[in-house]
């Protein structure tokens, strides 16, 4: 292989060889436009890769790649390896300006055809080799699109039918499924890329060609929203940092870094979805199948036609609910599912509105109103404040976001389903969401109905053409969203204020609690889980809440200041990018940030993967766009420059991927510098790092979520067996290896070991959840039995520290430490048993004492915190044990355990 000769014109340069010099065949020469004149192509005519200027870096190399490496000419000619080229440096060059359809040769035409081709080439119809290989290339890329669509759609499908992936145990199948599916990918991304042979290549300029691994690094980096991936794996990274270091439960520490990485896989797939052909039409279709099925199997729950467990949520309370059920759907929480359902909602109102602007047949139009009336129907039935709230705040915020003109559209589309759901919602609440089948699907086909031919004729007076047509559509319907909305309010929500206020108090003071815990660790919180741990030990009155239910305020005490940057820097980038190229995605976005900052949507897992898919629809939108404009952009050839040793770069890459890249091209004069040399091996140990970074995630979550699912399963399996059996502790025991950081896997086993191998079980536990309360009343009760009084005391006062509004857990603690203190009196040693009784004393004086301010207080007392009634008998005995030389031993107040 040599150089034959190189062909310059107006300071373009490109080396042509030849595979045999000696037969002296295939010579071909480059044809280009040079200052209006044309070269003729001598002899035959080789395969062009003509790639669009404006296209970018990403799309010049594929094309050449297609053009020059993969297609085979006739002659023994051989390609020309173009992969320094690029057309930033030429981009206002006249010269290289061509025709959107030329004829070269009287066989040979070229034509441009976007709608085949995505990444812009043209086409030869001459020799078939260059089309078979677009054609090729063209197919795999649409079996990935697929293959990436319905790996994206499965994985939110599995988040609705997971009761959102609020609990650790539905997460890890998931977490596999996207893990290993990655991991396979990126296998075969590997593989797939394979080194250039050396007979194919020529030097284009005096530097040599790229390595395979910074192709991997560049291809990796090139999707326009792959750096939207860096937010959810920084917030992987702290909770990964809390579990190393030492937080209140290392569990839950670990749950939250695996909740983060498969965010953070979610976001890699749908970024990369975003970036390919089509991609907006299989986000839409996600968008559309979850919200369905999410919405359908609600109503239909309701209906009695499917049935689905927890799916209502009953209650006697008026305070939580006017009609005693509210509709929890698939996610089986009522709050969360008012506020999914009304995103759901906001974008299909936007959506027909756009369709309503114009004058559209009847079957379209009713197609796009079709989704309004269930799932508005859906979102009253969830009997959701807050969500209601939310959903009425976006609606006026995407009110206010239209234009003039499309702003009365908007109260068309809203108006007919929003009253056929209050309907819908006043019969189904009168039978407490329990109504027969027949009439509750004869009730939803009505309203249906009704909502569909009422939106179909408010449309036609709105496209009548009369003079007043207009006014009078307006006037109907704000008179029956006015009127819809007054129904809704005064069924609902005026009874449930009426009945009182207190889950609104409630709250209020769990924030309270959770700003001043969140000040013990304002920069770096506390690790996962830190609420769930510690809000019975911080407290101020005996208020139930497991969650803050405040999504900044969880984020603040699990991460502190450092996550609460990351999640608002990622939420201000979305909004930006959506505000800009798909603002009527605005709304529901609007409602995910309204309702988590009033709710714990924000630890379900689905909210965040309905976040992400927003953000890759907006930015597959944007790349549709931009694809469309460049439709219309006059194509170039992509030339060299003459300059040796310049390495022609497209302005779009990142200043990392040139510092990659510019220390993968070595000078031809060696370079002996140790500066040279060390920048050299810095660039090739980046690349390899950011591989084995990858490949270290991926297959270290693979690992770690298949031991703790691992765990799980033998954990079920020896709570279905007998307590105490054999069997039990076999699968407790396998458990235990899979995952020894789960407390409750450690409590269950320690009942059925010996008393000492216990202790030590429990004893090493605590290092893993020094906050877990039950484990100090599992040591409490041991060492009670063991005789030893002052450790059994110790371990209680840690306990009722931990949870003092619990009567059942100190009547525990007074029974036990009156069971260690008469052991020790008939072992013997009278002044321990006296000291054991006295701080027996001093638990129940304290106890005492804060049931009787709970009972005269005027705070809401949802844990039932009372004296329990064998308490008394406790505290007596301690009394007598405590003040007496010999003990009366009554077994009538000690004669069980409460």
């Amino acid at each position: 292989m040599h150089i034959l000769r190189s062909k310059q014109h107006h300071n373009c340069q490109m080396y042509i060889r030849q595979k045999d010099p000696l037969s002296g065949s295939s010579v071909f020469l480059l044809c280009i436009w040079s200052g209006g004149r044309r070269v003729e192509m001598k002899n035959r005519t080789m395969d062009k890769g003509v790639v669009r200027d404006r296209r970018g870096y990403a799309a010049n190399e594929v094309i050449v790649k297609q053009a020059f490496e993969r297609s085979h000419h006739a002659n023994g000619t051989e390609s020309v390896d173009n992969k320094d080229l690029c057309n930033g440096d030429i981009r206002d060059s006249g010269d290289s300006t061509y025709n959107r359809e030329h004829t070269y040769n009287k066989r040979d035409t070229y034509k441009k055809d976007d709608k085949n081709n995505p990444n812009g080439a043209i086409q030869t119809d001459a020799s078939g080799s260059f089309s078979w290989t677009l054609r090729s290339e063209r197919i795999l890329g649409s079996g990935c699109t697929v293959g990436l669509g319905i790996l994206s759609i499965v994985l939110l499908f599995a988040g609705c039918l997971s009761r959102g992936l609020y609990y650790s145990a539905d997460m890890y199948p998931v977490l596999l499924i996207a893990a290993g599916s990655i991991l396979i990918m990126f296998l075969f991304f590997l593989v797939g890329i394979r080194p250039q042979k050396a007979s194919e290549r020529i030097p284009m300029s005096l530097g040599q060609g790229r390595g395979r691994l910074q192709r991997i690094v560049e291809k990796i980096f090139r999707f326009p929203g792959m750096w939207r991936v860096l937010w959810p794996l920084g917030m992987m990274t702290c909770f990964g940092l809390h579990a190393w270091v030492g937080s209140v439960s290392k569990q839950g520490s670990m749950d939250e870094m695996l909740r983060w990485s498969l965010l953070a896989m979610f976001t890699l797939l749908t970024a990369i979805l975003a970036a390919r052909t089509n991609g907006a039409r299989w986000l839409a279709c996600g968008w559309q199948m979850a919200g369905g099925l999410l919405v359908l199997s609600g109503i239909f729950a309701v209906c009695g036609i499917l049935p689905l467990p927890f799916g209502v949520m009953r209650t006697a309370d008026p305070e939580i609910s006017s009609a005693g059920a509210r509709l929890g759907g698939l996610l089986q929480y009522p709050n969360a599912y008012g506020a999914v359902v009304g995103m759901y909602a906001l974008e299909r109102l936007t959506a027909a509105a756009r369709v309503i602007a114009r004058p559209v047949p009847a079957g379209r139009l009713i197609a796009a109103v079709l989704p309004l009336m269930p799932a508005q129907a859906a979102l009253l039935l969830s009997e959701s404040r807050g969500a209601w709230l939310a959903t009425g705040c976006a609606a006026v915020a995407a009110y206010a976001l239209q234009r003039r003109g499309a702003r009365l559209p908007l109260l068309l589309a809203m108006a007919a389903p929003l009253a056929c759901a209050a309907w819908l919602y006043r019969q189904l609440a009168a039978a407490q969401l329990a109504p027969a089948p027949v009439p509750g699907l004869l009730a939803l086909a009505g309203a249906w109905a009704a909502a569909l031919l009422g939106t179909l004729l408010l449309c036609r007076l709105w496209h009548s053409g009369a003079a007043k047509a207009p006014r009078a559509a307006a006037l109907t319907a704000i008179v029956l969203a006015g009127a819809a909305a007054a129904l809704m309010a005064v069924a609902s929500t005026a009874d449930r204020l009426a009945a009182g206020v207190g889950t609104g108090v409630s709250r209020l003071q769990m924030w309270r609690d959770a700003l001043q815990l969140w000040t013990e660790a304002a920069w770096l919180g506390h690790g996962g889980d830190t609420w769930r741990n510690m809000f019975r030990a911080i407290q101020s009155s005996p208020y139930v809440g497991g969650e803050v239910h405040n999504g900044l305020l969880d984020l603040a005490l699990d991460t502190g200041m450092i996550g609460i940057v990351l999640v608002a820097g990622w939420f201000l980038l979305t909004l930006r990018s959506i505000f800009y190229f798909a603002p009527q995605l605005m709304p529901s976005m609007l409602v995910f940030g309204l309702h988590g900052v009033m709710d714990f949507d924000w630890s379900f897992t689905l909210f965040w993967m309905l976040f992400i898919w927003l953000g890759a629809w907006a930015v597959a939108l944007k790349t549709e766009t931009e694809g469309v404009q460049r439709s219309g952009v006059t194509v170039k050839y992509t030339l060299i420059r003459s300059k040796s040793g310049s390495k022609l770069r497209s302005k779009s890459r990142s200043l990392f991927l040139r510092y990659l890249s510019t220390q993968s091209h070595p000078s031809v004069v060696p370079m002996r510098s140790f500066f040279h040399i060390f920048q050299r091996v810095t660039a090739r140990l980046i690349r390899v790092s950011i591989v084995m970074i990858i490949l270290f995630w991926i297959g270290g979550t693979v690992w770690l979520t298949s031991r703790y699912a691992v765990a799980e399963v033998q954990y079920r399996q020896a709570m279905s067996e007998p307590d105490g059996t054999p069997a039990q502790k076999v699968h407790l025991m396998a458990a235990l290896q899979s995952n020894p950081n789960r407390p409750d896997i450690v409590i269950s086993l320690a009942r059925t070991l010996p008393g000492r191998e216990a202790e030590s079980l429990l004893l090493n536990s605590l290092s893993h959840s020094p906050m877990h309360l039950q484990i100090y009343i599992e040591l409490g009760r041991l060492v009670a039995q063991f005789g030893e009084g002052q450790q059994a005391g110790e371990y209680f006062e840690q306990a009722i520290a931990l949870n003092r509004y619990d009567g059942i857990g100190q009547s525990t603690a007074l029974y036990w430490m009156e069971q260690a203190a008469r052991r020790e009196w008939k072992a013997g040693f009278t002044d321990r048993a006296r000291q054991t009784a006295a701080a027996g004393v001093q638990m129940y004086e304290q106890y005492q004492l804060l049931a009787e301010e709970v009972e005269a207080g005027n705070v809401r007392n949802d844990r039932r915190f009372v004296l329990e009634e064998h308490a008394p008998g406790y505290g007596e005995n301690l009394r007598r044990l405590a003040s007496a030389f010999s003990p009366p031993f009554t077994s009538e107040l000690t004669k069980r355990s409460p």
